[in-house]
């Protein structure tokens, strides 16, 4: 009688939908769990109920994308009836079977191992550009796995350009090499099991016997792979239980597939749908705002969500000349708010892109308030914006071996650590500064031997540097300069994946040469540099734990913060410029921004700049389009604390 009071009490803390959930029992049933809504708590009731109800803890599957959630999940359910279930992600769950049915002893390489493999496949075939083919080909590699597609499934017509033409015979030759090393990568422990089990219909049924009831969680994130292993794994029992939410469906770039959780009533005939609509995390005027925004796309399953904490503070939208200012208006609203007992990691300041941090930064370090970049790498630790200022620092003083190190294999010139280490203790014993060594070994004055390869790479170095030194014009000019002249962007090209988040850094770093100039009367680069240093290295002087998070809106998934600042909210940064070509892409653009928005708890703030500097220019800013469909009874737009600076 205990036992049974003890689970009534449980299921009264549910609301009705997440009970419905919870006590479905045989078919297909898609959960659509609105941000906030309790989904995980809805998840772990789940399990145990099955448990419950008779059903062996081995008969049931569960399936997420990250080790921390299937980790946590199996905990809960541990605590709550002592029993252990396998709860695991897509990937843990292919090696195991792959174990067990196909190969026990294979290796499985990591993204490194992979790019060595392929690099030898690559070594094999005239190529115009070979290190970028490295990056574009194992995309390709992984992008055809992910969609289920073999060496023999794909058309050559789709590669008849350039070194693409040769993309299905290096797939084909990757992947034999694979096999003859014994080993997968990290695509094919979801590809093989989908091929296997396609193959062998007699091991499917062991498997399907095995876990008669499956439970998928972030079904929107699932990419062709993972559609089809689990479509195969759900078999003719269908006991198959999803949960997901199309309005967070922001990752089509990693290959899910929001026709996944669109198209699922259609994949599983007859199944049932349950809409987790009550919020628990944010205030009604959030929810009502997101909710407004987010009718506009097309592309979802139709719900409303909506919270009883009340309807809380009205949204703050503000519109600033400049982003210095908007940044200034973020940092006083934040120390007003620790002010008022609100913890700075209960705030974070969310962005479309990763160069946008820069300015925040700035601010934070200078009147130290602790913060962290999460997800990400603080700007000015940023390997493309630590290469350009190397550069500088050469430009400066031609006795920084370090930044001498660090930059003149950009573009590879052939010189290895023994070579550096050889030119460092000529330059020692010579009592030369590195680039007058180096000057010196190329003048034949210098007993250092090095190949053709070297000579020719170290002049062609010591001409853009004496170039630059020799450069008469401003600060942000010659930024601009040592960009061009010393080729960076084209060396971003070798890899395609990073290469355009990698440009904006480089060009942020122009936008802050030019402010630089505009607030300082020196335009001298030594104290240009001097600054960054102190910038980079600056310690933030926390022992509390407490720091503002900064980052990206595809990082914030999944987080809650009691006050949320969603920035930059113009055209060309949200919506991304280069996500305007196709409804499609504006959706989930918008998407991104309902992420966002449904982030805060207490106090959510949107701003935008009418001026920004984009690649060291300033340019008028055309406000969001996303800022029009939002309902203008829940935004308090007051400007008079604007004029209120802290400087």
């Amino acid at each position: 009688m205990e036992m049974l009071l003890t689970k009534m009490s449980e299921n009264a803390t549910l609301n009705p939908e997440q009970l419905q959930a919870v006590e479905h029992m045989e078919g297909p049933l898609l959960v659509i769990a609105g941000a906030g809504s309790g989904k995980t708590r809805v998840v772990t009731k789940r399990v145990v109920r099955l448990l419950e109800k008779g059903v062996m803890p081995h008969q049931i599957l569960g399936l997420t994308f990250t080790n921390k959630a299937a980790g946590e999940m199996v905990e809960r359910v541990r605590q709550a009836t002592n029993s252990r279930v396998l709860i695991s992600t897509f990937h843990s769950l292919g090696a195991r079977i792959l174990r067990e049915s196909y190969n026990p002893g294979f290796a499985i390489y990591d993204e490194e191992d992979s790019e060595k493999l392929l690099k030898g496949c690559l070594d094999t075939i005239p190529l115009s550009d070979r290190k970028g083919a490295i990056k574009r080909f194992r995309g390709l590699i992984s992008r055809s796995k992910n969609d289920m597609r073999g060496p023999m499934d794909l058309d050559p017509k789709e590669f008849d350009t350039g070194d693409l033409k040769h993309f299905p015979d290096i797939y084909a030759m990757y992947q034999a090499r694979l096999t003859e090393c014994n080993a997968v990568d990290f695509d094919d422990l979801l590809f093989l099991p989908v091929k296997i089990f396609t193959e062998k219909p007699e091991l499917l049924d062991v498997y399907r016997s095995r876990w008669k009831y499956l439970l998928i969680d972030e079904y929107q994130d699932t990419n062709q792979a993972q559609y089809e292993f689990v479509k195969l794994l759900a078999g003719k029992s269908q006991n198959l239980f999803v949960v997901g939410d199309p309005d967070q469906s922001i990752y089509s770039w990693r290959g899910a597939t929001i026709r996944n959780i669109l198209d699922f009533e259609s994949d599983f005939p007859g199944a049932k749908v349950i809409r987790l609509e009550q919020n628990y995390r944010s205030r009604s005027n959030i929810l009502e705002a997101a909710n407004i925004l987010i009718s506009h796309n097309e592309n979802r399953y139709k719900k409303n969500l909506w919270s009883d904490r009340g309807e809380g503070d009205s949204i703050r939208l503000r519109e600033f000349k400049s982003e210095r200012d908007e940044a200034n208006f973020i940092l006083k609203k934040i120390l007003s708010h620790q002010n008022e007992g609100v913890p700075l990691n209960e705030m974070v300041i969310f962005y479309r892109t990763n160069f946008q941090s820069r300015i925040f930064e700035d601010y934070f370090l200078h009147y130290r308030i602790p913060y962290v970049i999460y997800g990400g790498v603080s700007f000015y630790q940023r390997k493309e914006v630590k290469d350009i200022l190397a550069f500088l620092r050469m430009v400066q003083t031609g006795s920084d071996f370090v930044a001498f190190s660090r930059t003149v294999n950009i573009p590879k010139r052939g010189f290895g650590a023994t070579t550096l280490e050889k030119l460092q203790a000529a330059s020692i014993e010579a009592s030369l500064p590195i680039f007058d060594l180096c000057d010196a070994v190329l003048e034949g004055k210098h007993k250092i031997r090095l190949n053709k390869k070297q000579k020719e790479g170290l002049a062609d170095y010591i001409r853009i540097i004496r170039r630059l030194r020799e450069f008469q014009g401003s600060l942000r000019d010659l930024v601009m300069e040592t960009i061009e002249w010393s080729g960076y962007l084209t060396y971003l090209k070798s890899d395609p994946e990073t290469a355009d988040d990698r440009r904006s850094n480089v060009q942020e770093l122009v936008s802050k040469a030019a402010e630089w100039e505009e607030r300082s009367e020196s335009e001298e680069l030594a104290e240009f540099l001097g600054e960054l240093t102190l910038k980079s290295s600056l310690d933030q002087g926390d022992d509390s734990g407490q720091k503002v998070h900064l980052m990206t809106l595809h990082n914030g998934k999944g987080l809650e913060f009691d006050v949320v600042f969603v920035v930059g909210l113009e055209e060309d940064l949200l919506p991304h410029v280069n996500s305007k070509e196709t409804q499609d892409e504006l959706e989930e653009e918008r998407r991104l921004f309902y992420v966002g928005m449904t982030r805060a708890k207490e106090t959510l703030y949107l701003t935008r700049s009418k001026y920004r500097y984009m690649w060291g220019m300033l340019r008028y800013m055309e406000p969001s389009c996303f800022l029009e469909e939002l309902p203008e009874n829940l935004l308090e737009s007051d400007r008079k604390e604007d004029d209120i600076w802290i400087e």
